[in-house]
């Protein structure tokens, strides 16, 4: 990495040139921001001056006329506030940009031109609007692509326009931090490896960092698809998939004039709530505003108001734990969630008009006015139509047969009154019907297993939705009464595809309507189920989407050589993983005799994290049951802390988490405490496991409790 002199005085003469254009825009963006205050002052003092009704009069006011006038006079106020908040983001911008104005260097020589251009690129671009000159690009911009994507020598990229020739001359990075270049080298084909070595061996952030100096060939492919509706990526452990995912919603959000994508447009389904803190410093750190991001709790809560809803990680806990009930919740789960019990939920659907509908006989004034018979006939006539649209329209027929059209025909205390007693039998209780497929329905008695029957009763008598029911009664209203909270949505990112079902598909496709989707996943990290290459088949016709794609990344970036070699002997058909070649210290398997032995090694290894000076060491269990004994155990003699779901606070330090808490996540140090096949008994098992190895960088202890290799899942 040693520079020419006279070269090393070009860059620096260059840095400085660029960061003096940047400086005098943040000038020039920071006095405009003082203007703009002051022109929120002066349009709030005009609301005072200039409107008859003061705001807090406002919603004690009968005089419609005088809010009108309030609103209109706010109008200014409003304006002023957004173009305030947008000077404030663009200072940010270029506050960034000053620290660190670009990252790398093309010289691209277009056809017919004599010279090379140089194309310096950066997280944001720095254009002069009157010169027409643009200093550095944005990394989204279309030649930009041609720096991941082109060896030296010919080279193309595609622009609006189409297809833009020439040829590739240097491709060079830079080191630059706090306005001051460290270093810079020349690369051929693909990212230096000794400048992407020297990034991983470092110590992992408390939140994910964008990647944007070393996205690879593969993964820029990924993050530029604008073509496919449904973008599927199959990824081993370590291949970026999460940080792919975010660096696509920024592209998109960058292509939004052409494609209407806004970040409000955008959505992010995550795994859990601690795993949306972890990444929620990716987009702002590329300048756009963060995306929405819901878990799949959320979305269930959302459908399902009112009700109390077990979570994804309790009903997790409840099937990997050692619990009496853990094997029928596992056999509950993949029942539920298969395309047979979906087959009798659509069965149902059809029966409930036909039996569970308690229809009566509507009078008005002494006479009859429908019978409960041509209720239930006006309703069975438009199957085309949701039964609860169908209900809806019932209501709005019998108030017309009795009062006529129109608002001024019959009493509105009557129409109410009528209207109530309508509503008896056209407001459906989801959940009390879905409990009906467990008794006595005619669809479904002889279909589901009496195990599976009476453990759902138990459950649902018990005031708390489990979650397997929760998604089926979820799939179950979606379907009577459609959904248009979501129909804004343009894009669904969907991480850690493996651990949904095919019946939370079904969910997402009636919730997305109006979506594309970009779906990533890794079928060697399942949780308590088998996943195999076809689930990407079962996803792509469920979403049903016009043109989608299966883009599979094989190579591993997060750990070491020895730590993922060590984790493939977890998986029976291991994949062909393509390791960056890092090489690290070899996995520690610890042995311990009693509990007291296994907290002694645990604090033992925690210090030997300390002395190497990794700042994330993280101690995964199979369960929150040991992690929260672990805790309570432990952080009377050393410095530790419990992550739990909606607890993140940045993951630095030492902390406890069960494995399903660290999907997607890594850490410097990874103590696995209960590494032995008392706790990881199954096949399904042995995948958590490989989930658990894979989250460290740089060093792995696993911990059995006892010391017959014939115990251990390692021998």
């Amino acid at each position: 990495m040693e520079n020419n002199r006279t070269e090393m005085h070009e860059e620096e003469q260059q840095l400085q040139s660029t960061l003096a254009i940047a400086k005098e825009q943040l000038d020039q963006a920071q006095k405009a921001l003082r203007e703009k205050e002051q022109d929120i002052i002066e349009a709030k003092r005009q609301v005072r001056e200039n409107t008859t009704h003061g705001v807090t009069n406002l919603y004690h006011s009968d005089d419609f006329e005088a809010i009108v006038e309030l609103s209109q006079c706010m109008n200014p106020v409003e304006e002023s506030i957004s173009d305030y908040e947008e000077e404030e983001r663009r200072i940010r911008r270029l506050e960034k940009i000053i620290e660190r104005p670009y990252f790398a260097r093309i010289d691209f020589r277009f056809e017919e031109d004599p010279q090379a251009e140089h194309i310096y690129i950066g997280r944001s671009s720095l254009t002069e609007k009157k010169a027409r000159e643009i200093y550095v690009y944005d990394w989204r911009s279309p030649i930009a692509g041609v720096f991941y994507r082109c060896a030296l020598g010919k080279a193309f990229y595609e622009a609006p326009g189409g297809i833009v020739e020439g040829e590739l001359q240097r491709k060079r990075q830079y080191e630059i931090a706090d306005s001051v270049l460290k270093f810079y080298f020349d690369a051929d084909m693909t990212i230096n490896d000794e400048f992407l070595r020297l990034l991983l061996s470092k110590n992992t952030s408390p939140q994910m960092k964008a990647i944007v100096e070393t996205i690879q060939k593969e993964q820029d492919i990924v993050i530029r698809n604008m073509e496919s509706d449904l973008l599927m990526v199959q990824g081993v452990a370590g291949s970026g998939k999460t940080s792919i995912a975010l660096h696509r919603a920024a592209y998109l959000m960058y292509q939004g004039l052409q494609a209407k994508l806004s970040a409000n447009s955008i959505l992010i389904l995550s795994p859990n709530s601690v795993f949306e803190e972890y990444i929620s410093n990716v987009l702002p750190e590329l300048g756009e505003e963060n995306v929405n991001s819901v878990t799949f709790d959320d979305i269930l809560c959302k459908i399902l108001q009112g009700y109390r809803i077990q979570t994804r990680n309790d009903f997790w806990e409840h099937m990997m734990g050692d619990e009496p009930y853990s094997s029928i919740a596992r056999k509950s789960m993949e029942f539920k969630m298969s395309e047979s019990f979906r087959n009798m939920l659509d069965a149902f659907l059809l029966e409930i008009p036909l039996r569970w509908i308690d229809f009566h006989d509507i009078h008005y004034n002494g006479s009859l006015i429908i019978s409960k018979e041509q209720l239930r006939e006006w309703v069975l006539r438009r199957p085309h139509i949701s039964l609860g649209t169908r209900l809806s329209q019932l209501e709005d027929y019998v108030i017309e047969l009795i009062f006529g059209t129109g608002r001024k025909h019959g009493d509105g205390e009557q129409r109410n009154l009528i209207r109530q007693e309508i509503r008896e039998f056209t407001q459906l209780n989801i959940i009390e019907l879905y409990g009906k497929i467990f008794r006595k329905s005619s669809v479904t008695e002889n279909d589901i297993p009496d195990n599976i029957r009476k453990y759902t009763r138990e459950n649902l008598s018990s005031g708390l939705l489990f979650y397997d029911d929760a998604t089926a009664a979820a799939y179950l209203y979606l379907k009577t009464y459609g959904n248009t909270g979501y129909r804004h949505i343009r894009q669904v990112v969907i991480d850690e595809a493996q651990d949904y079902y095919s019946l939370q598909y079904e969910i997402f496709r009636l919730l997305f309507t109006n979506a594309k989707f970009t779906v990533l996943g890794d079928i060697n990290q399942t949780l308590v189920k088998p996943e195999k290459i076809s689930l990407y088949e079962t996803i792509r016709q469920i979403l049903n989407k016009e043109k989608s794609d299966l883009i599979i990344l094989e190579k591993s970036f997060r750990c070491t050589n020895e730590i993922l070699n060590f984790s493939l002997r977890f998986i029976d058909d291991a994949p062909q993983i393509k390791s960056f070649n890092r090489t690290g210290e070899s996995p520690q398997v610890l042995t311990s005799g009693s509990y007291e032995e296994l907290l002694k090694l645990i604090i033992q290894e925690i210090a030997v994290c300390r002395e190497k000076g990794l700042e994330s060491i993280c101690l995964i269990c199979k369960t929150a049951k040991l992690s929260d004994r672990l805790y309570e155990d432990l952080k009377q003699k050393t410095e530790i802390r419990q992550v739990k779901n909606g607890n993140a606070e940045g993951l630095k330090g030492t902390f406890v988490m069960p494995v399903y808490m660290s999907k997607g996540l890594e850490f410097d140090g990874v103590i696995v405490c209960d590494a032995d096949m008392g706790a990881h008994c199954s096949e399904e098992d042995k995948k958590l496991l490989y989930v658990e190895c894979t989250r460290a960088l740089h060093r792995l202890s696993l911990i059995c409790s006892s010391p017959s290799s014939s115990s251990t899942p390692m021998s």
